[in-house]
């Protein structure tokens, strides 16, 4: 049996009539005739009682058409299903971000995205970019907004986003009233930073800016997490050097600062498996990169 066998019968069962139910189905009548019986001889039972001037279901005709319906509507949905998932319009898509990225880019890629698709199914994970790494290695992710830069050739990487950095003060600091301030005039500070094999570009980046100011930062306290960093320049701990970005945050007793000297950009880029860009991952590329050019 097959499922145009089911289509041929139902067009009969709704019309009654082997003629209007060729038409509609763009077929002759002998060869629908035909097809019927066939379906009946491989069912077993009739569907049809016929006569020269009618065509009416059998009991066990009707029970076989209120399923022939059913199991075409699941057909029907299972194409529908899979065109979609085929044109990334459907599914799941598994999504890793640095917490920075809450405070930027992530909230309008995820409203936008929600919106454009909503059929697809998101599932986030707020992960450090070198635990992204490594769940995109494992197959645990399928994207990433993570600071670059990332040396891995398997990897498919695109910045979507820049920021200068700026200074983390406690607000009773002593430069709190400051309207900018030199990194020179900081140099003495006790600093709040994350290790380095979290986000080395990052890293790297606040460390030269200090050295070229002429010190190296005395770091006090290490932080996975951007949030607790500000949190622990809020309690008076130290200050600290982040994306601009952070300033959104808005975390009571922290006041943030231009500095005099011109910034390194800090990066989110946006990072995928090279070889596994499902049409879902796709979707979700294309919108990021067109939003963070707009």
């Amino acid at each position: 049996m097959e499922f145009r066998h089911l289509r041929y019968f139902v067009a009969v069962a709704e019309e009654l009539h082997f003629g209007r139910a060729a038409e509609r189905l763009h077929i002759a009548q002998p060869p629908l005739s035909q097809q019927i019986r066939q379906l009946e001889n491989e069912l077993g039972f009739q569907l049809f009682h016929r006569t020269k001037r009618s065509v009416a279901l059998t009991e066990a005709g009707a029970v076989f058409l209120q399923e022939s319906r059913r199991l075409l509507y699941q057909l029907e949905q299972a194409i529908q299903t899979g065109r979609q998932v085929s044109r990334g319009e459907q599914g799941q898509l598994v999504i890793g971000f640095v917490s920075s990225a809450a405070y930027n880019v992530l909230p309008p890629i995820l409203r936008s995205f929600r919106a454009a698709f909503p059929e697809v199914k998101l599932e986030l994970h707020e992960l450090t970019t070198d635990h992204q790494l490594q769940w995109l290695s494992d197959r645990r992710l399928d994207v990433g907004l993570v600071r670059p830069p990332i040396d891995d050739l398997l990897l498919q990487v695109q910045t979507i986003f820049q920021e200068p950095l700026v200074l983390a003060l406690p607000d009773r600091h002593l430069f709190a009233q400051e309207p900018i301030i030199s990194l020179k005039a900081i140099a003495a500070e006790p600093f709040i930073l994350f290790p380095r094999s979290l986000a080395p570009g990052l890293y790297d980046q606040i460390i030269s800016l200090c050295q070229r100011a002429g010190f190296s930062p005395t770091v006090v306290q290490e932080a996975i997490q951007m949030q607790t960093i500000i949190s622990l320049v809020a309690a008076e701990i130290g200050i600290a050097i982040v994306p601009v970005s952070l300033k959104n945050l808005q975390r009571t007793g922290v006041i943030y600062k231009p500095l005099q000297e011109e910034t390194p950009q800090a990066e989110v880029a946006i990072v995928c498996r090279k070889l596994d860009v499902t049409p879902t991952v796709q979707r979700f590329l294309d919108l990021a990169t067109q939003m963070t050019k707009s």
